[in-house]
């Protein structure tokens, strides 16, 4: 049996930092082309990793590393919904 189980890694598009997948958080875009907060990591389209906190979204937002990671442009009301739900982990 094999104890040494190995962590899944990602970089946050913020702070460019390579972390445990489970100390990030991932943004996704769906099929259909809605984008929202995946908490649980686990649904289903095209995901950005970044860290929760502020000064990350920040600089993710600023030099537009997640619309680049998704792969589209996020409406402005998309982008207050995240930093609200970020302001909740603070």
């Amino acid at each position: 049996m094999n104890l040494n189980k190995k962590i899944p890694m990602r970089q946050c598009t913020g702070c460019r930092e390579m972390k445990a997948k489970y100390c990030l958080c991932r943004i996704i875009r769906t099929k259909e082309g809605e984008i929202s907060l995946d908490l649980t990591g686990r649904k289903n389209g095209r995901g950005a990793y970044i860290c929760k906190n502020n000064e990350c979204l920040k600089k993710a937002l600023k030099i537009r590393s997640i619309e680049r990671s998704l792969q589209t442009e996020i409406p402005s009301n998309v982008i207050e919904s995240i930093r609200e739900e970020f302001e909740k982990f603070e």
